[in-house]
């Protein structure tokens, strides 16, 4: 900044320089500039004017100091162009999250400057507000209903806070635009999970689009219709929004038709936007669901139920009593609702023939399989009692054959001991044969002991 000044000042009494005269010397008028083509009368004292003027010696701006300057400028943008490679060079396929680096880089510098000219002004609005406050009066000139009386005029600075309505993270419109041109990529992955008509509402608000409240409506903007025209509305892709006090079972079963009626489906499937209205329109269906649901809990505890913003939240006293009282209501809703389809069910089934048709072929297959199940269970009976007389059978087999090998068994060693017994009888009659031949022998030896000599008996 310094360089830049001299070489502004040089140039300037370069241009016009100023200089020294002689006292003796007059000019007509010479205290205003000469104008360029004009003459003017001159009074010389001596000599020649040139002898009596004298300028200053400036000099013209230095080219050294101008390729100074040019040389500090040169760093300053290489310092502050941080990005190496131009938005113009990009390709027009590249993805907006890297357009949007680019973006951020090249305007780091800028985007400093002005987060904190941002704050700056917050803390200057801060200041204002605080001035205000301090010089308002305490009360009001008139009777003010509030829980601060009529100190509400003083009180009202000390509850909010002014801040500026600029964006500090987006320096230029350009970036803000690419910002939301990635959030609606973002949203083309997962629709569901946002808000697609605000989201473009906003983005027509960044560009400056006068009247974006008439291009893109949202659903706080819908007034009650009747469910035709909410039909009417989903076809056209016009947002859907259902009310607490409206006729929910109506609403649900004028909608049902229209999704079941086959002119509309095919209408629907020839719509390139099928997929959008189809999930508007269950959407949509869900939230009459809600409403009628909370309607049929209220009925059970027999008690409105309050009415709360999601954002302000409930007190958790409150919330934990009404969460006790539901779950008792609950089990009623279920039972009413199951009643309901039941008889819906019964009512169909008795008025349709196919599904009565149906309804006898089952009837007669569940007799032909209880008949099968029956005669499979007969055999499966005598099957197990064939199997039991074989068994008692088999162990009676069992039992004869043990007996009868305990009988020839008995037999056997009876049969052992009767002839041990003979042998021994034979035994003691072969050993009392041989002691009487013994004693017949003894007898005898004695008997030819005791016979004299000469061969006569004595």
């Amino acid at each position: 900044t310094s360089i830049m000044r001299q070489l502004v000042d040089a140039g300037t009494l370069s241009n016009l320089p100023g200089g020294l005269k002689s006292r003796g010397l007059r000019i007509k008028g010479d205290d205003t500039p000469i104008a360029p083509g004009e003459f003017r009368d001159v009074d010389v004292g001596s000599g020649s004017i040139r002898d009596n003027i004298l300028p200053l010696p400036y000099k013209e701006p230095s080219a050294t100091l101008y390729n100074l300057l040019n040389t500090i400028v040169e760093e300053g943008r290489r310092f502050a162009a941080t990005a190496d490679m131009k938005i113009s060079d990009m390709s027009a396929q590249a993805p907006v999250g890297t357009t949007l680096a680019l973006l951020e880089r090249q305007l780091k510098v800028m985007t400093a400057v002005q987060a904190r000219v941002h704050y700056a002004l917050k803390q200057e609005f801060r200041l204002i507000a605080g001035l205000v406050r301090d010089n308002s009066p305490h009360a009001y000139d008139y009777d003010v209903k509030s829980e601060y009386g009529r100190r509400a005029k003083f009180e009202d600075y000390s509850h909010t806070d002014i801040i500026p309505v600029s964006d500090p993270n987006a320096a230029t419109l350009s970036q803000r635009v690419v910002q939301y041109q990635a959030v609606m990529q973002m949203a083309q992955q997962a629709p569901q999970i946002y808000n697609l008509p605000q989201l473009h509402r906003q983005m027509l608000n960044v560009m400056g689009i006068k009247d974006a409240d008439k291009l893109v409506p949202l659903e706080e903007d819908n007034k009650p219709v009747d469910p035709v025209t909410e039909n009417q509305n989903a076809l056209q892709g016009k947002p859907l929004q259902a009310f607490a006090y409206q006729d929910h079972e109506a609403h649900i079963k004028v909608h049902q038709m229209a999704m079941n009626d086959p002119l509309v489906q095919q209408l629907i499937g020839q719509n390139p936007q099928a997929a959008m209205i189809q999930q508007a329109m269950t959407a949509h269906i869900a939230q009459h669901v809600g409403f009628a649901y909370r309607h049929k809990i209220a009925q059970a505890l027999g008690m409105p139920l309050p009415e709360y913003k999601p954002e302000d939240g409930m007190a958790e006293d409150r919330e934990y009593e009404l969460s006790q009282m539901m779950a008792q209501a609950a089990p009623m809703v279920l039972a009413e609702s199951q009643k309901v389809v039941a008889q819906q069910q019964a009512q169909q089934n008795a008025q349709d023939p196919v599904l009565q048709a149906q309804l006898m072929d089952q009837q007669i297959k569940a007799q032909e399989l209880q008949r099968k199940a029956q005669k499979d269970q007969m055999d499966f009976a005598l099957a197990q009692e064939k199997l039991k007389l074989e068994a008692q059978k088999l162990d009676a087999e069992t039992k004869l054959t043990a007996m009868k090998n305990q009988i020839d068994a008995l037999a056997k060693k009876e049969g052992l001991r009767t002839k041990a017994q003979i042998d021994g009888t034979r035994l003691g009659v072969d050993i009392a044969k041989s002691k009487d031949e013994m004693a017949i022998r003894r007898a005898q030896l004695a008997k030819q002991q005791n016979k004299p000599k000469g061969g006569k008996p004595e």
